[in-house]
């Protein structure tokens, strides 16, 4: 268990060694001066922030204005740091990539998917609202039995409660038409919700790419010709995404982002990807397997 500094140092080495192996001798800005404040800073405060529970670019800025500044003597003005921290979001999903690597994806044989809402403003302010530009749509989420307005959000857990892959659309899209995207380079056994069950899809699925689709529940109209046995295997290996959902939801603040458009919110979005998924490494080179972020740093 590391002290706040120690986790901080810890976070800056991994970020700042995986970015130069995803840059190279790249060079990210043609023009303009370089910022003050390195992309390896700015990652490290995000995703410190993120895993210490400070969801908004405004309440990390504060944080690490306030507590951290022996440490980040460059940090500027709040704006300077949000529209910095905004344009790496190519780096953020790379580097997501990257640990994805590190944490040895291509051993990873079960996976579980699930949507998620991604509002973006109250569902009573919907009518007048003008953010970006007419890609949200109204939707409903079943699991929390409300309306709202925004996008649908989709995400791949591994059976060990790795991240895998996420994508977005507007809040009324079916959860099988972003399948296929969130599926490319799978194999194995991927359980859904009834909400999955379409037989040409699985076929395809499974002839093109090897990955079986299996519903943990049948449709009330359908006939369950698998044994009780094996349908409380699947109930309880589907409450690993049920769990990772709830994470991203209650400690990384995915149900409340803050943005007008969908480069923020896609930036936002793979921001708490990515420090979910360092806290998951964090958690493996510790030899613990549980998600228990909470003891990854003494209170």
């Amino acid at each position: 268990m590391d002290t706040v500094e120690e986790f901080i140092i810890r976070t800056f080495c991994l970020i700042d060694d995986e970015l130069k192996a995803v840059v190279g001798g790249a060079r990210l800005r043609e023009r303009g001066f370089a910022p003050k404040l390195s992309d390896a800073e700015v990652l490290t405060l995000e995703l410190v922030g993120e895993i210490l529970g400070h969801n908004t670019d405004t309440a990390i800025w504060t944080y690490f204005r306030r507590h951290w500044l022996s440490l980040f003597p460059t940090l500027g003005s709040r704006t300077t740091f949000t529209r910095q921290a905004a344009n790496l979001w190519v780096l953020k999903q790379k580097l997501h990539r990257r640990l994805l690597a590190r944490l040895e994806l291509e051993s990873f044989r079960l996976f579980l998917v699930d949507g998620f809402p991604l509002p973006v403003c109250a569902f009573c302010r919907a009518p007048q609202a003008k953010s970006f530009g007419g890609e949200a749509a109204i939707g409903y989420c079943a699991s929390k039995k409300m309306w709202y307005f925004g996008f649908k959000g989709e995400l791949v857990v591994s059976g060990s409660g790795v991240i895998v892959s996420w994508t977005a659309g507007p809040a009324n899209i079916d959860e099988r038409a972003m399948l296929w995207e969130v599926t490319e380079g799978l194999h194995g056994l991927l359980l859904g919700d009834k909400g999955y069950i379409d037989g040409p899809l699985s076929q395809t699925l499974e002839a093109e790419r090897g990955l079986r689709l299996e519903p943990v529940r049948l449709r009330s109209n359908m006939k369950e010709p698998r044994p009780e046995s094996r349908l409380r295997e699947l109930v309880r290996t589907r409450e690993l995404i049920e769990t990772v959902i709830g994470q991203l939801s209650d400690r990384f603040g995915l149900g409340h982002i803050r943005a007008r458009d969908l480069w923020h919110l896609t930036s936002k979005v793979s921001r708490k990807i990515l420090a979910h998924t360092v806290a998951v490494l964090f958690c493996r080179e510790a030899n613990d397997y549980s998600l228990r972020f909470a003891r990854l740093i003494a209170a």
